[in-house]
């Protein structure tokens, strides 16, 4: 599972999530651990191992926090009865997981009304949930997605949205800045939320922002508060990710330099608001809202 997350087999950070949860849960059931510590150990190897996969994943290291606090913070003595708690406590978090898509969902599709276009960048399952939901509420609506290089993860997002009938168009990522003046609310995902109120998403997603304060057209991001990154209180920033080179150019010169950075920072300054199982918010709000919902977190 580490190995298809970390090729890129398994994207975005929702479902890097569930297959990192998913895989506590096939560690538990498959466990020859002979007492509860080294069942512990087990799972913190696993972790790690987890961990490793992709540095701009929060959301997957708070999932991964979640279950494993289940168990050590339980007085079970028997490793099967830990086992099981791995098991509840993963069910727990996808079913909890999934109830806060649907409200992001309900409560994003009303910023869309008949006749809105929505600007959108890469990929994003949140995002599209939205969209979806906007459908199901008899809503006709037109999306501008960008291409989203160098894995063309926009063209997934095309795709899904002609699957609903919605009135697509696909433009390159250098052409946002034409294009975004046609757009009534630009709505993109987020892979990461800094203590800031800044988030992190796909490399691209600055210039759009900017782009928009510039055309007067509100910007929105959809995403889970558990993609908060608490190592951001100490003043850490979080880490980008650089991709490998042959992404860009498979067969490239051998002495060019290449740089292929999968994320970068938006600062809070250019979001109208967060979208999350909090309702609208703003983004000088997140930590309070943190300490209020996901106190654990912060531990």
């Amino acid at each position: 599972m580490a190995d298809k997350i970390r090729n890129l087999e398994i994207r975005g950070a929702r479902n890097v999530a569930i297959a990192a949860v998913k895989a506590l849960k096939t560690v538990a059931t498959h466990t020859k651990a002979k007492s509860p510590r080294a069942f512990v150990e087990e799972l913190l190897e696993a972790k790690e191992v987890l961990y490793a996969t992709r540095p701009t994943e929060p959301l997957m290291r708070n999932a991964v926090k979640w279950v494993i606090r289940g168990v050590e913070s339980s007085r079970k003595e028997e490793t099967r009865a830990l086992a099981r708690i791995v098991t509840s406590s993963s069910c727990e978090f996808l079913k909890a997981l999934e109830r806060s898509r649907d409200y992001i969902a309900e409560v994003g599709s009303r910023r869309i009304n008949d006749g809105t276009v929505v600007f959108t960048h890469c990929h994003s399952s949140t995002v599209t949930h939205l969209l979806t939901k906007a459908c199901e509420g008899g809503k006709t609506f037109r999306v501008i997605c960008t291409e989203t290089r160098p894995l063309f993860q926009g063209r997934i997002t095309a795709k899904e949205m002609l699957n609903l009938n919605v009135e697509t168009t696909l433009i390159i990522d250098s052409a946002a800045r034409s294009f975004i003046k046609q757009a009534d609310i630009v709505i993109v995902g987020a892979d990461a939320i800094s203590a800031e109120g800044n988030i992190i998403n796909k490399i691209g997603t600055a210039a759009i922002a900017v782009h928009a304060q510039e055309a007067r057209v509100p910007f929105y991001v959809v995403c889970e508060l558990l993609k908060f990154d608490p190592a951001t209180l100490c003043g850490y920033y979080e880490s980008i990710e650089e991709r490998n080179r042959t992404e860009i150019w498979r067969n490239a010169p051998e002495n060019l330099v290449i740089h292929n950075p999968a994320f970068e920072i938006v600062k809070r300054d250019f979001i109208h608001g967060i979208i999350c199982e909090e309702g609208i918010i703003p983004p000088h709000s997140v930590y309070e809202t943190i300490v209020r919902r996901y106190p654990w977190v912060l531990a």
